[in-house]
């Protein structure tokens, strides 16, 4: 008899548990958005509402570099509800519409996903795409991996590096269409090392593009 209690008591425990997490909203969920009613916001954004992480190890060893977790200590302490499995996934989202973004030379979406000297060296790259007459076509196939490299907290400016292996497939057209490099049915092993950035005091949850590298 107290083996069901317990047991009974252990199946309300985790059923309490499982409507909080289900039954609120946390931020990472995808929202509808009408394009002429309002800009989307930065897809990077921390879970205001998430219950608090006093540590980083819940997202797995293989997700964060032993010279990372210093750097994560600081920026957690001064933002506790800073989640990092939820912080890689805006991460590769961010990874993802930043780069189709870059393709399409749509400027307007780099300029709310990036700070402002990154969305100006995309805006050049574009610029010099246009006046070569080529167009790029590119697919983001697969995101292999993604591992916290780095991260810090400085003039509380909360910044964490994250290394990208991708798989794409990259073809270049000029004006008429014709491929002019690349290949489609070929995809290309990608390693990006990518810095977000996000202003700790202002309270805003979005973070952006800060720099970017290639490993």
């Amino acid at each position: 008899m107290v083996y069901i209690v317990i047991l009974a008591m252990v199946a309300l425990f985790l059923g309490l548990r499982l409507y909080a997490v289900l039954g609120k909203r946390t931020g990472h969920e995808p929202v509808l958005r009408n394009p002429a009613e309002e800009r989307p916001g930065p897809p990077l954004t921390l879970a205001r509402n998430a219950e608090p992480r006093p540590d980083f190890r819940d997202a797995g060893p293989r997700t964060i570099e032993s010279a990372a977790q210093t750097g994560l200590r600081a920026v957690i302490h001064a933002d506790p509800s800073f989640d990092v499995a939820g912080f890689l996934d805006g991460a590769k989202n961010a990874y993802r519409m930043v780069l189709e973004a870059f393709w399409k030379g749509d400027e307007e979406t780099l300029g709310w996903l990036t700070e402002d000297h990154v969305r100006d060296a995309f805006v050049e790259a574009i610029q010099a795409r246009k006046e070569a007459g080529h167009v790029l076509d590119n697919r983001l196939v697969t995101i292999e991996r993604a591992v916290i490299t780095d991260a810090s907290v400085d003039n509380k400016v909360a910044r964490v590096t994250v290394a990208f292996d991708a798989d794409i497939a990259a073809v270049t057209r000029d004006a008429e269409g014709n491929v002019v490099a690349g290949s489609l049915t070929d995809a290309v092993e990608t390693h990006d090392v990518w810095t977000f950035s996000r202003p700790l005091r202002s309270g805003d949850p979005d973070w952006k593009l800060a720099d970017t590298d290639e490993a």
